[in-house]
């Protein structure tokens, strides 16, 4: 039979099962070959909590959601068209994220009585009607995978690791998808195993076979390229772009770089990858507790490098004590904060926004510390390149805030001529005479680097409060008073150094939507939505939170109403009111998710009513 193609302009995929399915690796790929074929996307690996929950359980369900098309696309979608279910706790979770007709590719393997009991289901959901409105297919993964092996003489336990690859190898098929990339990967990932090479390609051909010559399948589907800018893309995730931004920076300032972490969730993954860079000098040291990797780092920056350390909220509340040592010492370092759900240990691997507080105030005294917040996967490059701007300039730490879902979604990336970097300039103290630690540079208010071992420079830095000049202890009040103002002075005038904010959309009006981090793509696509309709409404969003652009007060004047959408019970909104009197109003989520586009439309709605 003559399979018909639809072209569609955007699809939103999950693949979902348990945690040993490989449905990371399943979406990633489907993922990297969707960016090498042109589209634009964006992704949400949705991890499980637990670490080894029960095979089969509802708490177990790893889940990948992309969303790609042949128009520009911000978020991972709202719902999905598709979902790949490889069990009944699989198709359980996340059977409320399918639209209305919606496909549903179940492996019917995973629906045996064990599964339906684990899952919670006490008649089979292929059976009793419940899954009518949707467009079921029922296949058989795991027989046909164990067919396509029988001749291989493989272990059972390989076998069934290779059954994501026919569930892949149907994708493909099914929006035309070349096998040509995932083919690539897998021999170069198993090419000392060729037992593993063939047996992976061979599920992922059987599965493009099966959806080719089956009669179930009568429809594949077709998205073209979209039309990004012209130039060289990857496709990459936050904590990879974080990571190549401190690199990028470190050339740029002709500095070493050095990373002094501890692993946590979901932050290591910039570790991993910085551990590659050894060609370029990077110095990766992995600790052994948070402490250790935010003072390695201090005194990494102490010697002459570009100094970062990386974590997530718990880490940042144990590495306090010595953000305040950097603060008083002067020293620039970039304190990276991947955040997570919270409190305390909290939701490991789901995302928030609950850390801004944390990071503006969270510190004992008057320690001051400029904030630089992320907005999409490929702008942590950006974030991280300026937050090492900051800190090397003004000698400084600084807090780099992205979040769990940034740091694992991915985007495809325009990567950047380096030429088209600019140079962050970086001058050592060289010179002995009239040296003193604590005299600044007039404009930037910024204390001279004076490297160890520089002769006649010997001079004293810790966490005691300094004399204005020598840096000898120093207990006077007019004296503590001075640095105090001094230091805060220095923060405040970085925002003479910094883009003023600029909206997208009209002047002024009647709404204006403020965000930060993460949820600038899901605000985006929202207010477009809305404008196309005749909405008066319009998007701000912060990339550097302390300090605030100069004009942003005057910028909140200009609206009626200021609406704060934020994944934690309402942080900017406290500091907007505070610092400009506005009467903003909320939209607050804490569910370890990313905000839904449909939700800020309905609360554009619900404020603006029928207003234009």
């Amino acid at each position: 039979m003559e399979k018909e193609t639809r072209v569609l302009d955007e699809v939103t995929i999950r693949f979902a099962g348990d945690s040993g399915d490989g449905m990371q690796l399943t979406g990633g790929q489907f993922t990297n070959t969707s960016a090498a074929m042109g589209n634009d996307l964006s992704t949400l690996p949705d991890y499980p909590a637990e670490i080894r929950a029960p095979i089969g359980t509802t708490y177990g369900v790893s889940g990948f959601q992309i969303h790609f098309g042949a128009t520009e696309i911000n978020t991972p979608g709202d719902h999905c068209d598709v979902l790949v279910a490889m069990n009944a706790a699989s198709l359980k979770v996340n059977l409320r994220s399918l639209i209305d007709n919606g496909i549903i590719i179940v492996n019917t393997d995973g629906f045996g009585d064990k599964n339906l009991k684990l899952a919670g289901y006490t008649q089979s959901p292929l059976a009793d009607g419940s899954l009518s409105k949707f467009q079921v297919f029922q296949v058989d993964i795991t027989k046909l995978t164990n067919l396509a092996l029988a001749d291989l003489n493989l272990s059972q336990k390989v076998v069934d690791k290779t059954k994501n690859f026919f569930a892949l190898g149907m994708m493909y098929w099914m929006f035309n998808r070349t096998l040509d990339n995932t083919t690539a990967w897998i021999i170069e990932k198993f090419e000392k195993k060729p037992e593993l090479v063939e047996a992976n390609t061979r599920v992922m051909k059987a599965g493009w076979n099966y959806a080719e010559t089956t009669d179930i399948f009568a429809v594949k589907y077709d998205v073209k390229p979209a039309p990004l800018t012209p130039g060289k893309y990857r496709n990459i995730n936050g904590n990879q772009a974080t990571a190549l931004g401190f690199v990028a920076a470190a050339e740029k300032a002709n500095l070493p770089l050095f990373l002094g972490s501890y692993p946590i969730t979901p932050a290591t993954g910039i570790l991993e990858d910085l551990a590659h860079f050894k060609n370029f000098g990077v110095k990766t040291f992995q600790c052994e507790d948070e402490i250790a990797g935010i003072t390695s780092a201090i005194g990494a920056s102490f010697g002459g490098s570009l100094a970062i350390t990386t974590t997530s909220g718990p880490g940042v509340a144990l590495k306090t004590e010595a953000m305040g040592l950097a603060v008083m010492t002067e020293l620039p370092l970039v304190i990276v904060n991947v955040q997570r759900g919270g409190p305390s240990t909290g939701l490991p691997t789901k995302t928030e926004q609950a850390d801004l507080l944390q990071a503006i105030y969270g510190r004992n005294g008057e320690a001051p510390i400029p904030v630089i917040a992320a907005n999409s996967p490929s702008d942590c490059f950006n974030a991280a390149f300026e937050a090492s701007r900051i800190a090397l300039k003004y000698m400084t730490p600084v807090i780099l805030l992205t979040d769990g879902y940034i740091a694992n979604g991915s985007e495809p990336w325009l990567i950047p001529e380096v030429k088209d970097l600019k140079e962050i300039p970086v001058k050592f103290r060289k010179d002995p005479v009239d040296y003193q630690p604590y005299l600044r540079d007039e404009t930037t208010l910024a204390r001279e680097w004076a490297i160890p071992g520089t002769p006649g420079l010997e001079h004293r830095i810790g966490g005691l409060e300094k004399h204005i000049k020598t840096g000898n202890i120093n207990y006077e009040p007019e004296n503590h008073d001075a640095m105090i103002n001094l230091r805060a002075a220095k923060v405040e005038g970085i925002a003479k150094d910094i883009p003023l904010a600029k909206v997208e959309g009209d002047e002024s009006g009647e709404l204006l939507v403020v965000g930060w981090g993460g949820t600038y793509g899901t605000i985006k696509t929202a207010v477009e939505r809305k404008r196309k309709e005749g909405k008066s409404v319009t998007h701000l969003h912060l990339r550097h939170l302390n300090p605030l652009p100069l004009n942003v007060g005057e910028i909140l004047t200009k609206y009626k109403t200021i609406l704060v959408p934020e994944i934690n019970l309402g942080q900017l909104i406290k500091i907007l009111r505070e610092k400009f009197l506005v009467p903003a109003v909320g939209l607050n989520k804490v569910q370890g998710l990313p905000f839904r586009s449909i939700e800020i439309e309905q609360k554009i709605d619900e404020i603006l009513g029928g207003k234009q």
